[in-house]
């Protein structure tokens, strides 16, 4: 049994999310579950779709009865993944993300790459500010044309768009929000813009070694 079980909809996640929870909390086991095929779902047939909450629940129940917190690490499943009960807790990875965010009471600018899930990491982000009692300035940036070099494996040119889309649309104190947990990378490549940049892995990783008591 896992101390921590991530679901993930893509394996380019693993390694990152293994690396996360050895700096965080060396002491912690953790595992992997890949199912590509709910994020494809989604895309095509939105997230209302039963077939689709039917399975985001069987695969966070099964992780559940292995671990002793459950992470979801896909934006786009986020709002199902919290809506689930299981024997453990279920967090999703962009929820410490968005609260940090609101606290600021900054304008957010929220980039995702694939539409699906800019409604979802909307929604989070609305109700971590109503949560905190904040009010919340938001605008939305999809950026497209990245999503095709990530699924071909290229992730700095996958980094490079995302980063140069910001560098476009981002006015001076804005938050800029990441909405996707691939693209954590691209803060790095704006760390000369002055801008906060917000990514999901590493705090969502924290709150669940929270959770895990480590």
């Amino acid at each position: 049994m896992a101390d921590i079980a991530f679901l993930h909809t893509s394996p380019a996640h693993v390694a990152t999310f293994d690396a996360l929870v050895k700096d965080v909390a060396p002491q912690l086991t953790a595992s992997h579950l890949v199912r590509e095929d709910l994020l494809a779902r989604a895309q095509v047939e939105g997230l209302d779709d039963p077939g689709l909450i039917a399975g985001v629940r069987s695969a966070l129940q099964s992780a559940a009865s292995q671990s002793r917190v459950v992470v979801c690490s896909c934006s786009t499943l986020g709002g199902l993944a919290e809506a689930t009960r299981a024997s453990v807790p279920i967090t999703r990875i962009d929820r410490a993300m968005a609260d940090e965010a609101v606290q600021r009471g900054a304008p957010v600018l929220m980039v995702a790459a694939v539409q699906s899930t800019l409604e979802p990491t909307a929604q989070l982000l609305r109700s971590s500010a109503e949560r905190v009692g904040r009010p919340l300035a938001m605008r939305s940036l999809c950026v497209e044309e990245a999503w095709p070099h990530f699924e071909a494996g290229r992730r700095e040119a996958y980094l490079d768009r995302i980063a140069s889309a910001v560098r476009r649309h981002a006015k001076p104190g804005d938050t800029v929000v990441l909405a996707q947990a691939s693209m954590a990378g691209a803060a790095d490549l704006l760390a000369d813009t002055g801008l906060l940049v917000l990514s999901s892995p590493r705090l969502g990783v924290e709150v669940a070694v929270r959770v895990c008591g480590g």
